[in-house]
């Protein structure tokens, strides 16, 4: 979305609300049930200006540690200063270009950083719930329906030998 900041650079107004659906780059993974809807402000205090945006995306995953289908909802808190074009050095934006979006041609463009900001901090790992207890390693059971049947105790495979010997002996 492009912001006309015309009005406040003017000084004619302190605050603009937005509100507009933006639509995400595809995760591996991960199905997005529809745009991400974005809501927020930008102010100015005393030439002190701030834009503050929530995001908010549903999603469908498999869950990382069982493979069940986990739908879910992200939030995204953003926020930024927001910089005039020409008051700060390029210097200055690189070296913390993570704080800034700048006005251009009294033009706010905040898709671009937003749209990174919900790739770069969406969860990497998703999971059913904080104590999802996994597949079995050997006979792939979903251990969150009740333990399965195999051995809990596992001989070192470098022993394995030694453990035929002792049952040879036993027989």
């Amino acid at each position: 979305m492009i912001l006309e900041m015309s009005p406040m650079l003017r000084g004619e107004t302190n605050r603009i609300d937005f509100e507009y659906s933006l639509t995400p780059e595809p995760v591996d993974r991960i199905t997005f049930e529809g745009d991400a809807r974005v809501e927020g402000y930008v102010t100015d205090n005393a030439g002190y200006m701030r834009l503050c945006a929530t995001a908010k995306l549903a999603y469908i995953a498999d869950c990382d540690r069982c493979l069940e289908k986990v739908n879910g909802e992200y939030v995204l808190e953003f926020e930024r200063t927001v910089a005039d074009e020409g008051t700060l050095t390029d210097e200055q934006l690189e070296d913390n270009i993570d704080e800034y979006v700048v006005i251009e041609d009294g033009k706010l463009d905040i898709d671009e950083q937003l749209t990174e900001a919900l790739l770069l901090e969406f969860p990497r790992k998703i999971l059913c719930s904080e104590d999802c207890a996994g597949l079995c390693p050997k006979c792939g059971k979903n251990l969150n329906f009740g333990a399965c049947s195999c051995p809990t105790k596992e001989i070192d495979p470098r022993l394995a030998v030694l453990a035929q010997l002792l049952e040879k002996e036993e027989e």
